[in-house]
């Protein structure tokens, strides 16, 4: 096996995080006043559309969920992003009630885990950028 192969399977065997912090970190260019930035407007974000599709039919939670796929890609949100598409396929005709259901619960607690993971981000942002003033 190759060290990249070794790398790959290192890879598959480690528990994904909530938040894949080299991504994010790619998509922000390193600066850490606009992860901050992000990282708000996400958590706002994820608010505002998870209170949608809990109350929207399902055409309007398919497109509310994916809106919340393309940020949660956009920050390295993996977890939230499977189970906001997962949820917009089942809404927009692909699923069942049932399935409709299954997938916001999993929305739901894939959310809360990114909501929490981003709140321990923050604070050590904030702490950083303190000492930087």
């Amino acid at each position: 096996m190759t060290a990249s192969g070794l790398s790959t399977a290192a890879d598959r065997d480690r528990k994904p995080t909530a938040i894949d912090e080299t991504h994010l970190g790619r998509m922000t260019l390193g600066d850490r006043r606009l992860e901050r930035e992000v990282l708000e407007i996400f958590l706002r974000q994820t608010a505002i559309m998870l209170e949608r599709i809990m109350s929207a039919q399902p055409a309007l939670a398919a497109a509310a969920a994916h809106t919340l796929l393309g940020s949660a890609r956009g920050i390295g949100a993996w977890r939230v992003a499977r189970a906001a598409e997962r949820l917009e396929h089942a809404a927009g005709g692909e699923g069942s009630p049932a399935d409709v259901e299954d997938a916001v619960a999993e929305l739901k607690a894939a959310s809360l885990e990114a909501s929490a993971a981003i709140g321990a981000r923050l604070t050590v942002l904030l702490a950083e950028l303190a000492r930087e003033r």
